[in-house]
């Protein structure tokens, strides 16, 4: 086991991808089951390397000069599919350790035992952060159950990344294969964020149809930020562009959701947004190097800076 420390020379890189989905691992088992990958595929109308391993995540992103979060999330109790290894993820992430972060991710329903997981996946692998999937993993974020999964989180200080919004997992099936998708309205998390607030809370995507909620919250409560991933910017709701650009400029964080869209094709439309210059740093690479501490800077939300 090697244990992941980053070397990512902060100056060179030109961008820190928040939020890349690892979707396949060394021995070719991905991370959905084939129905729902092809459902989500479907969705994005995805174009690129629909199950990419962590190597070829890394060859990408050095290619591109850009580094980036790579995860999987852990929904093994509601779905039924096995779960990718986060310490294998943790572990191959470590030889590439100029361009990948790992984060980990853990199954909330497994009680003390994800607790347990969560704390061995950063004093032993080095993770810098954890994903949720709530819709996905089928559980509520504010439900009195997980707080000493936050808890622990907050003790380790380290950032938990939680989808919101509508979910292009399960997309078009019938029910959606059983995906709740108010398991993923920002709201839930507000609670989360109030109650532990010396947790990183990250409001992954643009919260449709909740976004005036989150917001709210990011306004509201200096350890809550934005990754603006999965949805190109020329989609983004129009409160959004403007908050990213003004009141939230320092609590927004650029992400992908690669491979579902390339980070390439997200900067190239974030470019056209009504989005001041001087915003531009600060979303593409700085907020994230301060959210993950990559040079020491505290991680909070100074969200009412003009």
């Amino acid at each position: 086991m090697t244990r992941y420390a980053p070397e990512i020379d902060l100056e060179a890189i030109t961008a820190l991808d928040m939020h890349v989905h690892v979707e396949k691992d060394h021995e070719g088992c991905l991370s959905l089951d084939e129905e729902l990958m092809a459902a989500s595929a479907a969705y994005f109308r995805s174009a690129e390397n629909r199950t990419p391993t962590v190597a070829d995540l890394a060859a990408r992103y050095r290619a591109a000069n850009m580094a980036a979060v790579v995860f999987t999330v852990d929904a093994t109790t509601a779905t039924g599919h096995r779960a990718l290894s986060s310490e294998e993820i943790a572990t191959r992430a470590a030889d590439h350790a100029d361009v990948l972060i790992p984060f980990g991710s853990v199954d909330p329903l497994r009680g003390d035992a994800a607790i347990e997981q969560a704390h061995r996946l950063v004093a032993d692998y080095g993770v810098r952060g954890f994903k949720f999937h709530p819709s996905l993993q089928g559980f509520a974020p504010n439900d009195e159950r997980f707080s000493r999964l936050w808890a622990a989180l907050e003790e380790l200080d380290v950032p938990a990344l939680f989808h919101t919004g509508q979910n292009g997992i399960g997309a078009g099936l019938p029910g959606g294969r059983g995906i709740k998708l108010r398991y993923s309205n920002p709201l839930l998390l507000d609670d989360v964020a109030a109650d532990f607030p010396g947790l990183t809370v990250i409001l992954a995507h643009p919260s449709v149809p909740w976004q005036a909620e989150a917001i709210s919250m990011a306004t509201h409560k200096s350890n809550v930020f934005i990754d603006l991933s999965g949805w190109s910017p020329r989609h983004f709701p129009p409160e959004l562009v403007k908050a990213a650009g003004r009141r939230l400029k320092h609590a927004v964080l650029f992400g992908s959701d690669y491979p579902l869209i390339t980070p390439e094709r997200w900067i190239a439309d974030f470019e056209n947004l009504d989005v001041p210059p001087e915003a531009h740093p600060g979303i593409l690479k700085g907020n994230a190097i301060r959210v993950l501490n990559l040079d020491g800077t505290p991680a909070g939300n100074p969200a009412h800076d003009s």
